[in-house]
């Protein structure tokens, strides 16, 4: 093994159970490829990673290091091929379509593409987040709906159809449908690239207040120097490998 690649004394012992109460993901020998034959890419090398409930963890790293393969898997979005991955007490690899679906309601997601219905108010498309995950009846949608709006700075938009907003508050109500339901973690995948420094923070301010006050865990791939001072971790990848694992700078 490469001599740049940390000591995975965060982890627990392979062996050892997870404590559940205190992780709500687990990743343990992790190991994904793309593609067969001459072509087959290596993508995750042996991450072994455990990732506390309630807490902001960041994964940095540079273009094709794996984070964003890394987030899919943690976040049932990709089949876990070779190791262990356990969210929510929930073991991943080897799991039925049906449970994982399930798993997914548990589940908030914020990509890079807002992914905005264009002809749904700002609304309607956070209601239809909670509409593919069966939360709620029509009532309970639009005051979640609002509730998530406001929180996100858009209280005042959400009759707005996409093509009246910013490519900003756009973002936003994406970041609204993630929250909307509840979720027990929450998987960003560049969430404040859109965003100006101030509606950046206030975002990763919500998250860590949600964190705090009800015990939501958030997985954040970044590239935004901005808010890494707002981590509770910073765990760096490079060519598949965990290299570094540590508190954010001062």
């Amino acid at each position: 093994m490469d001599a740049s690649v940390i000591d995975t004394a965060k982890a627990a012992p392979l062996d050892a159970p997870l404590d559940e109460a205190r992780f709500s993901i687990a990743a343990r020998s992790l190991n994904h490829w793309f593609g067969a034959g001459e072509a087959k890419y290596h993508a995750i090398r042996d991450v072994n990673l455990e990732i506390e409930r309630g807490k902001l963890t960041i994964l940095m790293g540079p273009s094709g290091s794996g984070k964003t393969t890394l987030l899919t898997l943690l976040g049932c979005l990709r089949d876990v091929q070779d190791g262990s991955v356990r969210v929510l007490g929930s073991e991943l690899n080897g799991l039925a379509k049906t449970p994982q679906e399930i798993m997914r309601q548990r589940l908030g997601f914020i990509f890079q593409a807002h992914n905005l219905h264009p002809s749904l108010t700002a609304r309607q498309n956070v209601m239809l987040g909670l509409q593919v995950k069966e939360l709620g009846d029509d009532p309970f949608q639009r005051t979640a709906a609002a509730h998530a709006l406001g929180l996100v700075g858009l209280a005042d938009r959400v009759d707005y159809l996409p093509d009246n907003l910013s490519g900003g508050q756009k973002q936003r109500v994406a970041i609204a449908r993630a929250l909307a339901g509840n979720p027990d973690i929450v998987f960003a995948d560049e969430p404040t690239a859109a965003l100006d420094r101030d509606a950046g923070v206030r975002i990763v301010e919500i998250l860590c207040a949600l964190g705090a006050q009800r015990g939501t865990t958030t997985v954040m791939v970044t590239h935004d120097n901005r808010i890494l001072d707002m981590a509770d971790r910073i765990v760096t990848l490079e060519e598949g490998r965990l290299v570094d694992d540590s508190a954010p700078p001062s």
